[in-house]
C-alpha cells in the first residue's frame, strides 16, 4: 500500500464508521450537554470496540478512524480522540500495573483520560513547564526507606476533559532550570489529595478545564517512563495525534465541501443556479483542490509514523499545519456559499465553524508547527553538508 492510496477494505471500513456515526452516535451527541463529557457516547464508542483500536490500529488507522467520525459527529471524533491522548503515555510507556488498570477501563469507555501538558505561563512551549515536582523530604523517604516521592505544585491550564476525567498525564519539573530535560511524566489519578479543577467556558465544545496541584502526591510508582525524560514522552505522544489532529480537520472539511455541492446545485440564484456562476464553482474547486492536498499529506504522515521513518516530527508538523488551515479556509468559505442560512444556531456550518478554530492552536499552534519544519529542514540540511 502506498501513503496515496487506501484498499478497498479500508475504504468500506471508513464508509462503516460513517454511517455509524450518524446512526449511533449522533443521537448520543445531541444528548450530551457542552462542555462537560459524555459518558454515555464514550461507552457507545468502547461498545464498539473503536476505543480499543486506539492502541491496535497505528497512526494511520488512527487518523481514518478521525477524519471519519468527525465527518458525521465531531463530538464522538474528539471524545474518542481524548481517550488517546491521554492513555497512549500509559500504553506507551507505563508499567505492567499501570497498563493493566486503565488501559482496559478507557477501552470500553469507563475510565476517562486526560494529557495535562498546558500551563498559563508556558502555552505550547512545553521545555518551559513550571508544575513543580518537589522531592519529599518526609523521614522514611530520606532514609531511602521507600520508593522516590515528590509533591506535584502548580497549575495546568485549557486540559481536555478536565476537571471530570479520571486520571491525567502529567508532565511536572522534577529538575529545576534543566528544560526539556527536567520533565517528568506522572499517571495521576483525579481522586489524588490536593488535586482540583474547574471547567472552562471555551468556544470549542467539549470539555476543556483547568488543574490546580497543592502539594499533589506522587512516587516512583506514578512515573511513566524515565525520571527527567518525560518531555520525550510528550513529543512522542504528539508525534502521533499531530497527523490524526489533521485528519480531524480533515473530515470537518470534506463535510463543509460535501454541504457545499448540495446547496450550490439546488439553490436559485441569478436565473439559475448556485454552481452555474463561475465565481462559484470557481470557490468550490479551490476548497476541494485543498482538501485533498491535505488528506494526502495526513495519510503520508501517519504512514510515515507507522513505518519508523527518520522525518516523522516534520512530517507530522507539516500534515496538521496544512490540514488545520485547510479546514479553516474550506469551513469559511462554504459559511460564506451558505449565506445567513449557515450562521443560524444548530446548523452544520455554524457547528463546524465553531469545532475548527481550536485545532489550529492545541496540540503545538501553526506557528509552533512552523518553528518544528524549519528546525528539522535546516537540521537534516547540516547534516547532509
Amino acid at each position: 500500500m502506498t501513503a496515496f492510496s487506501l484498499e478497498p477494505a479500508q475504504l468500506a471500513w471508513c464508509a462503516e464508521l460513517r454511517a455509524v456515526a450518524a446512526e449511533r452516535l449522533r443521537p448520543l451527541a445531541d444528548k450530551g450537554e457542552p462542555g462537560r463529557v459524555n459518558r454515555a457516547l464514550l461507552a457507545e464508542l468502547g461498545q464498539l470496540g473503536l476505543l480499543g483500536r486506539l492502541f491496535t490500529s497505528g497512526a494511520l488507522g488512527l487518523c481514518l478512524m478521525r477524519e471519519s467520525l468527525a465527518y458525521a459527529c465531531t463530538e464522538a471524533e474528539t471524545a474518542l480522540a481524548l481517550q488517546g491522548l491521554g492513555a497512549h503515555p500509559v500504553h506507551a510507556h507505563g508499567t505492567e500495573t499501570q497498563r493493566a488498570r486503565w488501559l482496559p477501563r478507557v477501552a470500553d469507555g469507563s475510565a476517562v483520560a486526560a494529557f495535562a501538558l498546558s500551563e498559563p505561563g508556558a502555552g505550547s512551549d512545553a521545555a518551559a513547564l513550571g508544575l513543580r515536582a518537589e522531592r519529599d523530604g518526609s523521614p522514611g523517604v530520606a532514609s531511602g526507606g521507600g520508593p522516590t516521592r515528590w509533591r506535584l505544585t502548580g497549575e495546568k491550564c485549557w486540559i481536555s476533559n478536565a476537571p471530570e476525567a479520571d486520571f491525567y498525564t502529567v508532565f511536572a519539573r522534577t529538575t529545576p532550570e534543566a528544560g526539556a530535560r527536567g520533565v517528568t511524566a506522572f499517571l495521576v489519578p483525579a481522586d489524588r489529595p490536593g488535586l482540583t479543577g474547574a471547567g472552562l467556558d471555551m468556544l470549542s465544545p467539549h470539555p476543556i478545564g483547568a488543574l490546580a496541584f497543592d502539594a499533589v502526591p506522587v512516587t516512583a510508582d506514578d512515573v511513566l517512563g524515565e525520571v527527567d525524560r518525560g518531555f520525550r514522552v510528550a513529543m512522542g505522544t504528539l508525534n502521533l495525534f499531530r497527523p490524526s489532529v489533521g485528519a480531524f480537520a480533515v473530515g470537518m472539511a470534506r463535510a463543509a465541501l460535501d454541504a457545499t455541492l448540495a446547496h450550490t446545485a439546488r439553490r436559485d440564484a441569478f436565473g439559475g443556479k448556485l454552481r452555474d456562476l463561475q465565481a462559484v464553482s470557481h470557490q468550490v474547486a479551490e476548497m476541494a483542490l485543498r482538501t485533498e492536498a491535505a488528506r494526502l499529506m495526513v495519510y503520508a504522515a501517519a504512514t510515515a509514523y507507522d513505518e519508523g521513518a527518520p522525518d516523522v516530527p516534520r512530517r507530522a508538523a507539516m500534515a496538521k499545519l496544512l490540514a488545520t488551515e485547510t479546514a479553516q479556509y474550506v469551513v469559511d468559505t462554504a459559511v460564506q456559499l451558505h449565506g445567513a442560512r449557515a450562521l443560524q444556531r444548530g446548523h452544520l456550518l455554524e457547528h463546524l465553524y465553531r469545532e475548527v478554530r481550536a485545532p489550529r492552536i492545541y496540540e503545538g499552534a501553526s506557528e509552533v508547527q512552523r518553528g518544528i519544519i524549519a528546525k528539522e529542514l535546516y537540521a537534516a540540511h547540516q547534516e547532509a553538508r
